[in-house]
């Protein structure tokens, strides 16, 4: 089935992840900045070229090449792909990945890796679930995502709580792809959220200060609170970069969001222009939407 939304809002959620991550890649472990970054630079730790995604990028591009393939979320082909792109560029990913993968390429099966890595790190509740699972929103609809959203990050992050941020996410991106506003998408995911830490921060994103971290929770909260703020796609990815930290993971969080609701019109010509495989991402976005399980909303759930 093909069907068509507006303002291009699926692709507009991949390219505007992909934009917050090329444009938060230069200030990742940074410290906050009084000099605000407006536009694609090169530099980083990994000195990257101006507009060069990053690990973050390419495992979403996994995720929605996965689900295009398979026509849904299939573990076994959505880990090879992940792997994969760990081989090419393994300093790319962070610990509790790179640990997964590790266990993974010494032979250690997939579920036995993800508990190994909980238990050898203390813990797996770091934000690699989360930056990667947005195509799952674009994909499912919202009254099916939560629950494959767990799924998805319980592949490599042990702990449920990396899930349910993911979830949560995934639900907004899911609704505002198809028409619903932001606060009928947020009130939406909070709604579904059972997990009480989850709920409490991103239910009361106001409440608490952004913290750029590699903590799943405070990741998803600093990218919801940049995006909720905003009044435009360019202001929120703007907010969410230049929080220094994880920069590219909050980047490219936030610009999940803000693209599925603001659509690919939104985006600036100056940053789309210099970001990597543009192209590539926009065909690979419609490619996921054209074949997604595609839920229409009523007028009702609009506005």
């Amino acid at each position: 089935m093909t069907f068509i939304s507006g303002n291009l809002r699926h692709a507009g959620s991949l390219i505007a992840l992909a934009i917050g991550d090329a444009m938060g890649a230069p200030l990742e472990g940074s410290l906050q900045s009084e000099a605000w970054v407006t536009d694609m630079r090169p530099g980083g730790r990994h000195f990257r070229k101006k507009g060069m995604i990053t690990d973050d990028t390419l495992q979403a591009m996994a995720v929605a090449e996965s689900l295009a393939a398979c026509r849904g979320f299939n573990q076994k082909d959505l880990i090879s792909r992940l792997f994969a792109g760990y081989e090419k560029r393994p300093e790319w990913y962070g610990p509790t990945s790179s640990l997964f993968f590790d266990l993974v390429r010494s032979g250690t099966l997939p579920h036995q890796a993800a508990r190994l890595v909980h238990q050898r790190r203390g813990g797996s509740r770091t934000n690699g679930s989360v930056m990667r699972g947005f195509p799952l929103g674009i994909f499912y609809p919202a009254p099916e995502v939560y629950a494959i959203s767990m799924a998805c990050s319980q592949l490599t992050h042990y702990d449920p709580v990396a899930g349910h941020c993911s979830a949560f996410l995934n639900v907004m991106v899911s609704d505002m792809v198809r028409g619903v506003s932001r606060t009928r998408a947020f009130r939406h995911a909070v709604s579904l959220c059972p997990d009480p830490e989850v709920h409490a921060m991103l239910g009361s994103y106001d409440e608490h200060t952004p913290d750029s971290s590699l903590d799943s929770v405070l990741c998803s909260h600093a990218a919801l609170h940049c995006f909720m703020h905003a009044r435009t796609l360019e202001g929120a990815i703007m907010s969410a970069i230049n929080l220094g930290g994880d920069a590219d993971t909050v980047g490219a969080c936030c610009g999940a969001l803000a693209g599925a609701y603001w659509g690919l019109e939104a985006v600036p010509d100056r940053w789309s222009r210099d970001l990597e495989g543009k192209d590539a991402l926009v065909k690979l976005a419609d490619k996921l939407w054209n074949c997604a399980e595609y839920t229409p909303i009523s007028r009702n759930a609009r506005g």
